[in-house]
């Protein structure tokens, strides 16, 4: 027998990292010890870079300046090519970032906010935004001009739309707006066509099979920046849509809102009949309420009426009847409209039709009924409202206040925002608004609103824009501020832009929509509320700087104002004294010169910025 082979033993080999510990940039020495002679060494760190070396070499620098700031890992593999044995030692250094700014490179540091939990109400808004975009003037503008400057076409086009909506005919609808006046035909067919607009326009539709209509025409791109949770497409706006209506109680075939679906559980001894706006069954709900809610805010139509938008139409009509202002020189004295010219004949129709059309009156108590505020002017005597929401505007600029409070926490990555502040507020909002949301609800913000369309595209007309014309570098987002801006000018109403106005009437309407419809008093989980909040941050912090511009007032100070815009409204308009005066009252006459020339010129001033 041969003689048995004994194995070789393993290698001994020791490696020492000197020092242990080091700032990045300085180095450490590696030392490979061992007894064995002709071995070969490999090697390698897992941060920075080595001094150069061979297979022979025993002892490297390593230079940590590329490590980061963590437990960086150095190792050497040793072999001998004659056996064949291998074996891999390590050795671990600690690397921190210098203390001392700009001994050493810097390393940033990025906070990532908390992660946000989508909610089913997120729908709604996207619902309520492009409820809200279709009903824009420049669509009106585009639809109407479809309609009188391509008549058949365009009437042909309405027709389909309307049957395909199950809301009659363009003819139907022009069937039911007749007027008692000969030679309007104009201003008929305008009317007619703007209550076209509306009907297609106005709301939603809700149905449990055609899920895409709420979202029809929807930027899905500008719509994704608002949902901070994950992409966004138009399927899982339908599937997110699906799983938030409810089904009527009394009728599961049909689907409505949760907030219209928790009304109706009480009133389930009540049938529900109706499929469109022309059925009108006498005992029983209006399903077509329901299933079709036309999303306006009467917010809208106050804001737009501040702006001056009524009364600049008004003056106007007044100069077309030849009617002289009561004192001094008229500044629409050189108005003559040509009778070859359509707006003629359009604003023949619109005075011919003064009596069918909502008072100031009218408007100023259900302004009252809905949010506590009214207007003032001499046409608005003193209201005595039956029932007023007198702590609603308390509530809604808690509410704005609430939101930059969140707002601000929110833009500090260390703190997480805390919704439930946001929560109660919403919760009282939503309690004062379904509280005015009776008798005249329905129908006044509708009339109000088509109304002040046709009066906008009016003052939109070429021939009025000739007549009074802006200023060419103004940008206006809309044709008809222009002349709204210019008409306050020349009556010396006020010199605050008509477009601070408009701002507070779109993202007020868009705001209070989203409050009204929403089943508030049901909901108890605080992310509703942030989400809220994050969605809507653009329209909120847009609606406090436009009041803020209109009315002088910051709904982000710690005291909170209750008092109605048009008090604040009507202090701005009052006219400052003139230089001389101001040099007078300083130099010469002292406070109470000063005073007294104040007084006089209130005399000589109308009661209000509004002259009804």
């Amino acid at each position: 027998m041969g003689t048995p082979l004994t194995p070789r033993s393993p290698l001994q080999v020791t490696l020492t990292a000197t020092p242990g510990k080091v700032v990045r940039g300085e180095t450490v020495q590696l030392r490979c010890d061992t007894k064995e002679k002709g071995l070969t060494f490999q090697w390698d760190v897992s941060g920075g870079t080595l001094s150069a070396w061979n297979p022979s070499t025993t002892a490297v620098v390593w230079d940590t300046s590329d490590a980061t700031d963590s437990v960086e890992e150095a190792s050497v593999t040793v072999t001998d090519p004659r056996s064949g044995r291998t074996v891999t030692k390590r050795e671990s250094v600690r690397v921190k970032v210098p203390v001392i700014a700009g001994q050493h490179a810097s390393v940033s540091v990025q906070l990532q906010p908390p992660g946000v939990a989508r909610t089913e109400n997120q729908v709604l808004w996207s619902a309520i935004r492009n409820s809200s975009d279709a009903l824009g003037f420049r669509e009106y503008e585009d639809f109407i001009d479809l309609v009188l400057c391509r008549s058949s076409q365009g009437l042909d086009k309405v027709t389909q739309k309307l049957q395909a909506d199950g809301k009659a005919s363009m003819q139907s609808v022009w069937a039911h707006s007749g007027l008692p006046y000969p030679d309007v035909d104009a201003y008929w067919l305008l009317k007619t066509a703007t209550e076209a607009f509306m009907r297609l326009r106005c709301g939603i539709h809700i149905s449990s099979t055609y899920l895409g209509d709420p979202f029809e025409g929807l930027d899905l791109e500008k719509e994704q920046r608002r949902y901070e949770d994950g992409p966004l497409d138009l399927e899982k706006l339908k599937s997110m849509w699906s799983a938030l209506i409810e089904p009527i109680p009394q009728d599961p075939r049909f689907y409505t809102l949760p907030y219209f679906a928790k009304i109706l559980d009480r009133l389930r001894d009540v049938p529900v009949r109706g499929g469109s706006s022309f059925d009108f069954p006498c005992d029983a709900i209006l399903r077509y309420k329901l299933t079709h809610p036309c999303l306006i805010e009467l917010l809208w139509s106050y804001w737009e009426e501040e702006s001056l938008l009524v009364q600049s139409l008004i003056e106007i009509s007044r100069r077309f009847q030849n009617i002289r202002r009561a004192d001094g020189p008229d500044p629409l004295s050189h108005l003559e409209l040509a009778p070859l010219l359509p707006l003629g004949n359009l604003l023949w129709g619109y005075i011919q039709d003064e009596q069918h059309r909502l008072s100031v009156v009218r408007r100023a108590y259900e302004y009252d009924h809905h949010y506590g505020i009214t207007l003032l002017g001499k046409a608005v005597p003193p209201l005595r409202g039956a029932d007023s929401r007198s702590k609603f505007l308390e509530a809604f600029h808690s509410l704005m206040k609430l939101c930059t409070t969140f707002f601000r926490q929110a833009d500090d990555m260390t703190v997480t925002p805390d919704g439930f502040p946001v929560l109660n507020g919403l919760k009282e909002v939503h309690l004062l608004l379904t509280e005015g949301q009776h008798n005249q609800y329905g129908d006044l913000p509708w009339t109000a609103r088509q109304e002040m369309l046709m009066e906008q595209y009016l003052l939109a007309r070429p021939e009025m824009r000739q007549f009074l014309p802006a200023r060419a570098m103004v940008a206006y987002p809309e044709p008809w501020m222009g002349t709204v801006d210019v008409m306050k000018k020349l009556q010396g109403w006020t010199d605050t832009p008509t477009l601070h106005f408009h701002n507070l009437a779109a993202f007020g309407e868009r705001i209070l929509l989203s409050i009204r419809f929403g089943d508030w008093n049901s909901i108890n989980d605080r992310d509703e509320a942030a989400n809220w909040a994050r969605y809507w941050r653009a329209e909120i912090q847009g609606y406090i700087h436009a009041y803020r511009a209109a009315t002088g007032v910051d709904l982000t100070s710690d005291r909170l104002d209750v008092t109605m815009p048009a008090v604040h409204l009507r202090r701005r308009s009052a006219q400052p004294l003139s230089r001389a005066g101001r040099e007078r009252a300083a130099l010469g006459g002292g406070a109470r010169a000063g005073a007294g020339m104040a007084a006089r010129r209130r005399r000589r001033m109308p009661p209000s910025y509004r002259p009804y």
